[in-house]
């Protein structure tokens, strides 16, 4: 299924139509992979990037933090669990596109109420199966992630020349504010369902004993329901509320979230906001993108990663206590080490590429991680997380009422 298209295919006007292929694959460099088209009958441009988790691919595909991206997925069997209502990460789709090896089989799950392949038909997800996944993430990793086009047609005809045009126009992921698009319009206090567990699905936390407005940059449920699970009532706000709206709210604690694009191009708005907060000595916890931009605030700067960070088994190195996390992970970004100042204590580093997973701030409750301490499903090592931002809220409250 590999090829590669050579010189004269590319300056030519002639449409690729193979024998038995409805989709392809075209990157960047000219490099295109055929296969069978899935979803969406469509074209869909992104950078294609690999996630290495062989379980959650519904929740991954609706997590915002996707955005402008194709997911090429390289655990094969993707899709034999269904999808289901309860498990989407957001209630829009912004994921660009999918790739999967194998054809999707006939769902086998008791929670399963749908095939996964009509799902992504009423999302609007445009996919492609039946390639060499193995293949394409060793290109990935060698050569970073690429930006890419997928093409579903079932007449199978595809115009290489005007694939390749779509895609290298596309400007990337690099300088773009993704936040903004992928925010939330309206303040909204979250429905307070907890995590799902087996015996009793989810349930809603009727305790609130402290408050936490969470700054929407992109916001995974699972994080809201990780809140609900310590009593927590989550007011979520825009990426754009200004400091004085927050504050006006009255929180015990701000949390900054994931989302997708360049954290340089979104703090130009975000880092005077939470620079405000943090004048405030309020508690403030933040995880991906709300990690990048909580780093910007202080006075370090980041940059784009060759390579990132999209998997459920990623180990980091907590170095306070000493002991590993098998974390899940989907970042693009990272904070560039030699430009931390010294009121900065990096907490957490990569066992990959010693990147940074942790930073905090030495004199105030401050802190923030890289990875998704919330994911489910997956490891549950860094759920501890919530509990030390909780404690932060508690001791808080307890000075202000001494």
């Amino acid at each position: 299924m590999y090829l590669k298209l050579n010189r004269q295919i590319i300056n030519s006007n002639k449409n690729l139509k193979p024998i038995n292929s409805t989709a392809i694959l075209v990157l960047e460099n000219g490099t295109f992979f055929r296969g069978f088209g899935l979803g969406y009958e469509g074209t869909s441009t992104g950078e294609v990037c690999f996630n290495t988790a062989i379980t959650g691919y519904q929740e991954i595909i609706s997590d915002p933090s996707y955005a402008e991206q194709i997911i090429n997925f390289t655990f094969p069997h993707i899709g034999n669990v269904g999808v289901n209502k309860e498990d989407h990460e957001s209630e829009k789709i912004w994921t660009k596109g999918v790739i999967f090896n194998s054809e999707i089989t006939d769902p086998s799950n008791y929670r399963s109420l749908a095939h996964l392949d009509s799902w992504l038909k009423k999302n609007k997800i445009v996919g492609i199966t039946g390639l060499d996944t193995r293949t394409l993430t060793n290109f990935i990793r060698d050569k970073g992630a690429p930006k890419g086009t997928i093409a579903f047609s079932k007449n199978k005809n595809f115009n290489i020349t005007t694939l390749v045009n779509t895609t290298t126009k596309w400007s990337g992921l690099k300088n773009l504010d993704l936040a903004k698009k992928v925010s939330t319009r309206k303040e909204y206090i979250w429905s307070g369902y907890k995590t799902w567990k087996k015996e009793t699905g989810y349930v809603k936390n009727k305790k609130n004993f402290l408050h936490v407005v969470a700054i929407d940059y992109g916001i995974k449920k699972n994080i809201l329901r990780h809140f609900s699970d310590f009593n927590c009532k989550v007011t979520v706000v825009s990426c754009k509320a200004s400091s004085q709206e927050i504050l006006k709210l009255k929180p015990n604690g701000i949390f900054l979230s994931n989302g997708p694009g360049d954290p340089v191009a979104t703090g130009k708005y975000a880092i005077n906001i939470i620079r405000e907060l943090i004048k405030k000595n309020l508690p403030i916890f933040g995880i991906c993108l709300g990690h990048q931009i909580l780093a910007l605030t202080l006075g370090a700067k980041t940059k784009k990663m060759k390579l990132g960070h999209r998997g459920a088994n990623h180990p980091v190195k907590n170095l306070n206590k000493g002991n590993v996390e098998i974390t899940s992970q989907n970042h693009g970004f990272e904070i560039v080490r030699q430009s931390l100042p010294k009121n900065i204590e990096i907490t957490h580093t990569s066992l990959f590429d010693n990147c940074i997973e942790g930073i905090r701030l030495k004199n105030k409750p401050v802190f923030s991680v890289q990875y998704h301490p919330e994911s489910n499903p997956g490891p549950q090592d860094s759920v501890y997380l919530f509990q030390e931002f909780i404690n932060n809220m508690k001791k808080n409250a307890q000075k202000k009422r001494s």
